[in-house]
Formats: C-alpha cells, structure tokens, sequence
C-alpha cells in the first residue's frame, strides 16, 4: 500500500558522513513506525535504526552514538544521518514502514541504496 524510495547513499571515506533519505507514497491511514535496515555482502539483513510516530527512537549497538535517524518536515520523510562511518558500515540500507490502511496493516520496504566506505 506504500511506495519508498531511498536515496543518498554513495562512498566515502572512512570518518565520513552520509545522510539517507526515504520518502514514503501511498493511500494510508497511518504510518505507526520507520526503519532503516542494511544488508552486507555475506552477512544477514540487520536493524540499524526505527522511529515510531511519536518521534521514539532506537538503534542497533553497532551505530549508536554514531547515526540518528529523524523524521523530516515533509509528511511521511525520514533520513539517517550517517557520522564516523567505518567500513563495517558498507552494505546496502533499505527502508522500512508499517501502518495501516482502511481495511489492513503494512509492511513496505524500499529498493535499497549502497552505502560503500572506503578504509
């Protein structure tokens, strides 16, 4: 029922910064929580970060104090705002939302965008 669409992913160095975008489209009624997720090569899909819409945050040990996911000033946006990133960090980061539409619930996902760190 929802359509996302990531973007701002690229390379850099190590210590850089990266901020991903996903914005979300669709008939809906609410929109109850967002996700960041990546997935690298070999490794399983994980959790980086959620934010549900009270503005409630969390994240995976392996980002904290280093990305903050919000939500932007544009209905249905979120970024994650990537600092201090390490190689550890290269995957490919998918989006995330669930809500609810008149009659069902959701759980839509992005296409994905690669996040490379070079050491």
């Amino acid at each position: 029922q929802v359509k996302l669409v990531e973007s701002g992913g690229g390379l850099v160095q190590a210590g850089g910064s990266l901020r991903l975008s996903c914005a979300a489209s669709g008939t809906f009624l609410s929109m109850n929580a967002m996700g960041w997720f990546r997935q690298a090569p070999g490794k399983q899909r994980e959790l980086v970060a959620t934010i549900t819409s009270g503005g409630t945050t969390n994240y995976a040990d392996s980002v904290k104090g280093r990305f903050t996911m919000s939500r932007g000033n544009a209905k249905n946006t979120v970024y994650l705002q990537m600092n201090s990133l390490k190689p550890d960090d290269t995957a490919v980061y998918y989006c995330n939302a669930r809500g609810s539409t008149w009659t069902t619930v959701f759980d839509s996902w992005g296409q994905g965008t690669q996040v490379s760190v070079s050491p």
